[in-house]
């Protein structure tokens, strides 16, 4: 079933919808949370979550994509489960971030002070949009979908060690490209 006739269904309120949604892509989005939580019940958890977020979400939202859709609620979902145990872990609030990142992105003060954080969102897009495709498709796995390095070089045929070359350079270009819009 094409994403337009799953959607249509989400439109007329069928529950069919979900199962469909679930046979397509449930796989990915469980695959997706499964990479930041490094718990497979907690990402069914989440995978449950998602498809109930997109049941609530749509209408009136009208995705394009609807298994980027999926997977980036079942993302933000991991995410702020991880968020949440750490918290609870350390006693206080923890804001998960790839350490490899945090390194050189703005803090989050510095952000609220100058920018706010849709705008550096929207200038990390335009950065990685202009990357080379499989510097890109390396780059997303690694800092969206949170896969491991060993296995994104699995999936292109590079070495772990290659991979890691790869992200180290490609944080040196995002941290000019950041300085340059200036978020520094």
């Amino acid at each position: 079933m094409e994403d337009c006739e799953i959607i249509r269904l989400y439109f007329e309120r069928n529950e069919e919808a979900i199962r469909k949604t679930e046979e397509k892509y449930g796989a990915y989005a469980f695959k997706t949370a499964e990479n930041i939580l490094g718990d497979s019940g907690k990402a069914e958890e989440c995978l449950n979550s998602a498809l109930l977020g997109v049941w609530n979400s749509v209408p009136p939202n009208e995705p394009n994509n609807l298994k980027v859709y999926l997977a980036k609620i079942s993302r933000n979902l991991a995410i702020g489960m991880l968020e949440k145990e750490n918290a609870k872990k350390r006693g206080g609030n923890c804001v998960f971030e790839a350490e490899e990142l945090s390194e050189f992105l703005p803090s989050k003060e510095n952000v609220e002070e100058s920018y706010d954080a849709k705008e550096l969102g929207e200038s990390i897009n335009s950065f990685v949009s202009k990357l080379p495709e499989k510097e890109r498709k390396i780059f997303i796995r690694r800092y969206f979908f949170f896969e491991n390095p060993k296995i994104i070089g699995g999936k292109f045929g590079f070495s772990e060690n290659r991979v890691s070359v790869i992200l180290h350079r490609t944080r040196k270009k995002l941290k000019k490209h950041l300085e340059k819009e200036g978020f520094f």
